[in-house]
């Protein structure tokens, strides 16, 4: 009788972890995936700036973005992770063609042409259903400067399932190395503050 129990109870453990891998393991990969930008979403950085003269807004469309998504069992968004954009800081163009290429020029988009976004951590609160809030700290990096940066980015998923991401931030040239440039001879200066304005939508 000894051997026989002795046998069975390491056979009985050995199934039933065997049984908990099986069935947590499915779980835990469905759980999270990794999203990258929807082709043909409306996606666009904004960068908004005022002068002595007139306000003024530079905006790309163009950029490259991904990032890990997790939810628990109950499809509620728990956080994100490895999650990266990364932008050419000449496809951000204004009305004026003037502007942009100053603004080209102290941005030192020749040595630094990108502009990157690097997530440190999140923390999410959940809203409603769907809707979510979240606390992203992340580094933000311009002509060749980092700086850490903290925002607040509204987070839908929507009926299909993808997932868009909007929310606005205010950063300073100076933190950047960035002297405020001028023009018309000098007659217009733009402000040392900026706003950064976003909306991405992402799918698996």
């Amino acid at each position: 009788m000894k051997t026989t129990h002795s046998l069975t109870r390491p056979f009985f453990f050995s199934a039933l972890f065997i049984a908990l891998a099986l069935f947590i393991v499915p779980q835990q990969v469905q759980a999270q995936a990794t999203y990258s930008l929807q082709p043909k979403a409306k996606v666009f950085l904004k960068v908004m700036g005022s002068s002595n003269v007139h306000d003024w807004e530079m905006v790309s469309s163009t950029m490259q973005s991904k990032g890990t998504f997790k939810f628990d069992a109950k499809n509620v968004l728990t956080s994100i992770n490895a999650f990266q954009l990364t932008v050419d800081s000449k496809t951000l163009k204004s009305k004026h063609s003037s502007l942009d290429n100053r603004a080209y020029k102290v941005m030192k988009t020749t040595q630094h042409p990108k502009i990157v976004y690097n997530l440190r951590s999140t923390d999410v609160t959940t809203l409603s259903k769907n809707r979510y809030l979240v606390k992203a700290l992340g580094d933000l990096t311009i002509a060749g400067s980092r700086q850490i940066i903290s925002m607040d980015v509204n987070v839908v998923v929507n009926p299909d399932n993808s997932i868009t991401c909007t929310g606005t931030e205010k950063i300073k040239l100076s933190e950047y190395g960035i002297a405020a440039p001028s023009y018309m001879a000098g007659t217009m200066k733009v402000g040392n503050d900026l706003t950064i304005g976003f909306a991405q939508t992402y799918q698996k």
